[in-house]
């Protein structure tokens, strides 16, 4: 057993058990798969459970019932139940025995189908498989000694996924899976844990939410006083809601199909009721739902699909802990999807931690600024950017308005709650429909304010980097920063807004003095997309640490230059080497650039 220190927490990693396809997570925990118990009281539960031990010599192992005559709907045959896992260990041992559930139900076997796809995707050979990967632009990766991850498959049909589902798929106008479902989503049906990795507007939702779908209509009744069967975990309020509602349209066909979305700035004790009668899938921010284990109004024992999604963007906002303490009482028997926007060295470690045999799709070039979007920088002094701001959408609604088109869905990146609001009443000011979006909001108005310009009046969303990451909003044609944030990687999040799933977009950037160290980063983007370059930059907390500490010594030295005294009054330069003179302060830069995908202030 060895034993590794990051980010202050103390992780002892033991060996994890796999049985091919259907394999088991190992705990960190002793609790792993009984009620969870918050940290500051697993002393004295412990001590408990010690003298309850030296006075009893009897122990009782909680066996998990046989599950009879479960039906398509939501349910399955005794006999599938009885084989799930039957080469994997028990879900409880007696060594676990001493904390008992809070409720007297005993917990059913997982079942895990073994799902194929249709016989057409059978006979593919591995030179056809490798053709269509190669035509989708994914690239897979699998563990040395794993078996190979399933083929891709490009019709829903020939996923042979349940006939609800199918409808619902059918309701919505899906078509044709995008290029990480058509690779993802096998991956998930067949129960193998995948690390996935899409640029913008990929589809990636779909991707996970589908699959988890099947997973949990085959799996016994979820009773009132059970956990859920699956749970998502994500960074912010906006995209949990846009996660649940990706899963409320694909299971509207699915008979007493139940899902919770537990988030903060709502109320807690409608959460509570909801979770206590019981739901099949929950979507949540890791803080809140933390709150909820701690109550005692929901439990982890009947989770088996787990969702990690935007997992850099929750490790960036410092949810580690959470995601740990969530991950490590998980019962042994579970499936892990782990989606990412970019891929740091602080993914690769919590992959590496919490996925067993992970098959790694990577779809597009990741954390690349997308190619559909053209971006221009202007430089301009701090004092004139609102009236810029203000002139360039006044004129783009005048325009709009002359052509008898609707005026283009914009959205305007600021530093500052406060100057969010300031801009927004800046923009109404103007008769422009404008609304602000920040942490400082009220749940109901952020909400309001996104279902405001998703769905009209509202054509100009003036937010912080609360809707950089995961808001997908169709349809938006510009996004304006005002003030451009401090990493290159928090710039491709924020332009990746538009552009998304082969559309074109419009990126418009102010800038002074202060950001010449990232725009130079953006110049050199577009220059290297424009000769057909790979585009890359690193990415992570450590990466954009190291970003911000070389923009400060540039600042510092630009300073330090701007002091020393004048020696030469002017320089004669031949007109053949004028081409090396940087060009004027005021200057544009417009060229087809690039971005990917991922998002609270």
């Amino acid at each position: 057993m060895s034993t590794s220190l990051r980010f202050g927490l103390k992780i002892e990693h033991q060996p994890q058990q796999t049985n091919s396809h259907t394999h088991t997570h190992s705990s960190h925990s002793s609790i792993q798969t009984m009620s969870y118990v918050p940290p500051h009281l697993r002393k004295s539960v412990a001590a408990t459970v010690t003298a309850t031990a030296t006075a009893t010599t009897t122990t009782t192992t909680v066996t998990p019932t046989n599950v009879d005559n479960i039906t398509t709907n939501h349910k399955l045959n005794s006999k599938s139940n009885n084989n799930a896992f039957s080469n994997s260990t028990p879900r409880r041992s007696s060594a676990n025995n001493h904390i008992q559930p809070s409720r007297a139900l005993a917990v059913p076997n997982v079942v895990l189908p073994q799902w194929k796809p249709s016989e057409r995707v059978l006979r593919l050979k591995p030179e056809q498989i490798e053709e269509v990967r190669l035509r989708l632009n994914v690239d897979v990766t699998v563990t040395p000694d794993s078996p190979a991850a399933p083929a891709p498959i490009e019709s829903f049909t020939d996923m042979c996924l349940a006939s609800s589902i199918m409808k619902d798929i059918a309701i919505h106008e899906y078509t044709t899976p995008t290029s990480i479902q058509a690779q993802a989503m096998p991956v998930a049906l067949s129960g193998r844990d995948l690390l996935g990795c899409a640029e913008t507007g990929s589809g990636k939702t779909a991707a996970f939410t589908i699959p988890m779908i099947q997973h949990c209509i085959a799996q016994p009744p979820v009773r009132r006083g059970d956990g859920p069967l699956a749970l998502v975990l994500a960074p912010t309020r906006e995209l949990a809601q846009q996660i649940e509602k990706e899963v409320k349209a694909f299971s509207q066909s699915v008979e007493s199909f139940r899902t919770a979305i537990v988030v903060g700035g709502t109320n807690i004790a409608d959460q509570r009721s909801e979770l206590r009668a019981g739901v099949e899938i929950v979507v949540a921010t890791p803080g809140r739902f933390i709150d909820h284990l701690q109550q005692g109004n929901t439990s982890l024992t009947r989770i088996s699909y787990v969702v990690l999604d935007e997992a850099d963007r929750m490790l960036d906002m410092g949810f580690e802990p959470q995601i740990r303490e969530v991950m490590h009482n998980l019962p042994e028997k579970h499936q892990t999807l782990l989606f990412s926007a970019t891929m740091p060295v602080e993914i690769e470690a919590l992959a590496q931690e919490y996925l067993t045999n992970p098959v790694q799709v990577k779809v597009g070039k990741v954390s690349s600024p997308t190619e559909n979007v053209s971006q221009t920088l202007e430089k301009i002094s701090e004092s004139e950017k609102i009236d810029r701001l203000l002139s360039l959408l006044v004129e783009e609604a005048a325009l709009a308005e002359k052509l008898g088109h609707p005026f283009p869905l914009t959205i305007v990146f600021v530093e500052r709650k406060t100057r969010c609001d300031e801009v927004a009443e800046a923009l109404v000011a103007q008769g422009l429909n404008a609304v602000a979006l920040h942490g400082g909001r009220t749940q109901s108005e952020r909400e309001g304010a996104l279902r405001d310009f998703r769905h009209g009046p509202t054509n100009i969303l003036v937010a912080t980097d609360v809707a950089s990451r995961g808001l997908d909003v169709t349809g938006v044609a510009h996004v304006v920063n005002l003030d451009l944030p401090k990493t290159m990687e928090d710039y491709v999040h924020r332009i990746g807004r538009t552009g998304r799933a082969g559309s074109t977009g419009r990126a418009t950037s102010f800038y002074t003095d202060r950001d010449m160290f990232l725009v130079s980063q953006i110049r050199k983007a577009i220059a290297d997309v424009q000769s057909g370059n790979t585009v890359a930059f690193a990415t992570g907390k450590v990466a954009r640490r190291k970003e911000r500490e070389a923009a400060a010594a540039q600042k510092e030295a630009r300073m330090a230059q701007s002091k020393l005294p004048a020696t030469i009054s002017s320089i004669n330069v031949e007109d053949k080497y004028k081409y090396m003179i940087s060009p004027a302060p005021n200057a544009m830069i417009k060229n087809e650039g690039s971005a990917d995908d991922a998002w609270d202030d």
